[in-house]
């Protein structure tokens, strides 16, 4: 059963932002549904669903995304092939608007699963991927959001997830196309201000993205350093796979383990082989959205 679902990011999304959120994850899975309708690839669709989002100004991914402490935007972004098992990552990468297709050149390119800033940028030259310049990927309101940031020298990651509206606008999509096959992407430019080189968990396999055929797929969204603790997206995976769990309860499984064992805040998305979701947050709000041959129309919500 053809199925996808995908997700713009959880957090306290304040009321003058949730149409644009409402359409950007619509306008994302619109793309990757009609890729799956015409018989392409999950790993086509989860591409072209994220390639959207990371062209919309709203979402933490691609344009729009966060500054880093010293000025700078850094991204990252994986894919998971569910069949092969193989995966593609990247992190810390600057100037490329469409992370997530580099990610999977390194999936389909190269015998490596992760490469990084100065290096991924060396192997994006070489797969002609191309650059953007610095004020492509910059929005007005993340530089002022930055320089508000300057002015108070304590602020936490964590606040961008614990209700204070404050950002946390990852994406993600998970897929299930006609062959069985369920891939698995995220991307994302990280958290406000945070450190040059920080490297959160959605570039991270079985943090931010994990995906196998006989069991299902997940993308990740929030504090990414609460996320990689408990290594959420394999552990949801286990949850279906090892204590016969269904979608929905696996992703409230992973949300409980998250916030009980290291306080941490987010929301996952997951597509069973079957072609159920689940969706679990402990966030005020998440922008997502899922349709698959069942339905007569889609899912949206935030």
């Amino acid at each position: 059963m053809k199925s996808i679902i995908v997700h713009g990011g959880a957090w306290d999304i304040p009321d003058d932002m949730l149409e644009d959120h409402h359409n950007g994850v619509s306008n994302a899975l619109s793309a990757g549904w009609d890729i799956l309708k015409k018989g392409g690839s999950a790993l086509d669709a989860v591409e072209a669903a994220i390639n959207v989002m990371e062209d919309d100004p709203t979402f933490d991914a691609g344009r729009g995304s966060f500054v880093n402490m010293a000025g700078q935007i850094e991204l990252d972004a994986s894919i998971m092939d569910g069949r092969t098992m193989r995966a593609g990552a990247v992190a810390a990468v600057r100037n490329i608007l469409h992370p997530i297709t580099l990610a999977r050149a390194v999936m389909d390119k190269s015998e490596h699963v992760l490469l990084v800033s100065d290096g991924a940028m060396r192997f994006a030259r070489e797969q002609d991927i191309p650059f953007c310049g610095a004020d492509d990927l910059l929005v007005g309101r993340e530089f002022e959001r930055w320089k508000e940031i300057q002015t108070r020298p304590a602020y936490s990651g964590k606040e961008a997830f614990a209700g204070n509206t404050k950002p946390g606008d990852t994406v993600g999509c998970v897929a299930l196309d006609d062959e069985g096959t369920i891939a698995s992407g995220t991307s994302t430019g990280g958290t406000p201000n945070k450190y040059p080189g920080r490297v959160g968990d959605s570039p991270i396999i079985g943090s931010g993205t994990y995906a196998v055929n006989s069991v299902g797929g997940v993308s990740t969204t929030g504090w990414g350093e609460a996320i990689i603790k408990v290594v959420l997206a394999k552990s949801i995976i286990d949850a279906i796979d090892m204590l016969n769990m269904s979608p929905e309860d696996a992703a409230q499984h992973g949300i409980s383990l998250l916030h009980t064992r290291v306080e941490g805040y987010g929301g996952v998305i997951v597509l069973d082989r079957h072609g159920h979701f689940g969706i679990a947050y402990n966030t005020p709000r998440m922008a997502r959205a899922y349709v698959n041959d069942t339905m007569s129309e889609p899912f949206i919500s935030v």
